[in-house]
């Protein structure tokens, strides 16, 4: 994000930039509360007060946002908020409950991805504008108002929370994916994972911030951006 802002300003593109920069700022205030209070929502309906007593079934960016988490958003595109406290004891099925709560975490950011994309496809719906992509990455547009939405709903909105889902998914410990893949594996097996669960955090951030994981990750995007985009007659953005 940093770097496509300096660019914008160097191109003396000061319109896009402010833009870019507005709608980061909101995606940061949207984006991140309504992941966390989906695990919380979910958990407490689910029967787990914690979330409710650590006041994390709210909205507020606030009661949310991680500072390096933040800062990771603005400097490398994604990024994390502080984590929901569940307390599995507190479920009818601990393990299925658990799984249900990670998994709503991503999901909301599915349906915020989708909802950006049928935002985008409304507005080029109802002003003949368009965008186009040609030859890979490269991008056709009508208008230089169109490209402005362009960045605001695909590149920012719909990409981040793509990107959020499909990596919080990995079943690696300890992202949301690893409490989905719990079901299906032995609690001792999750017991000993759990003992390192350090190291491999530490791992992770070491392949993320390397790129072993971009192009894993950026085939997984695609496929999601395929299955959004092509019900709404809309090329593959991502």
């Amino acid at each position: 994000m940093l770097f496509d802002l300096i660019s914008m300003i160097n191109n003396g593109e000061f319109v896009g930039a402010f833009l870019l920069l507005l709608s980061y700022a909101a995606l940061i205030l949207v984006m991140l509360p309504v992941h966390e209070f989906a695990h919380a929502f979910s958990a407490d309906r689910l029967g787990d007060p914690t979330p409710r007593w650590n006041r994390r079934l709210t909205l507020r960016p606030q009661n949310h946002l991680d500072i390096l988490g933040t800062i990771m958003i603005l400097l490398v595109g994604f990024g994390y908020a502080k984590p929901v406290p569940v307390n599995p004891a507190n479920f009818k099925h601990p393990k299925k409950d658990m799984a249900i709560t990670a998994f709503c975490g991503p999901l909301s950011n599915l349906i915020m991805a989708v909802l950006s994309v049928v935002v985008f496809k409304a507005i080029c719906f109802f002003t003949g504008e368009t965008v186009i992509i040609t030859s890979g990455s490269a991008i056709t547009i009508s208008s230089l108002w169109i490209y402005y939405c362009y960045i605001i709903f695909i590149e920012v909105f719909a990409s981040i929370n793509l990107s959020l889902a499909v990596f919080n998914l990995l079943p690696i410990y300890p992202l949301d994916g690893s409490r989905i893949f719990a079901v299906f594996i032995p609690n001792r097996w999750m017991w000993k994972i759990e003992q390192y669960q350090m190291y491999i955090m530490i791992a992770v951030l070491v392949l993320l911030f390397t790129g072993a994981l971009t192009i894993p990750l950026q085939f997984l995007r695609h496929i999601m951006g395929w299955v959004i985009c092509t019900p709404l007659h809309l090329p593959n953005y991502f």
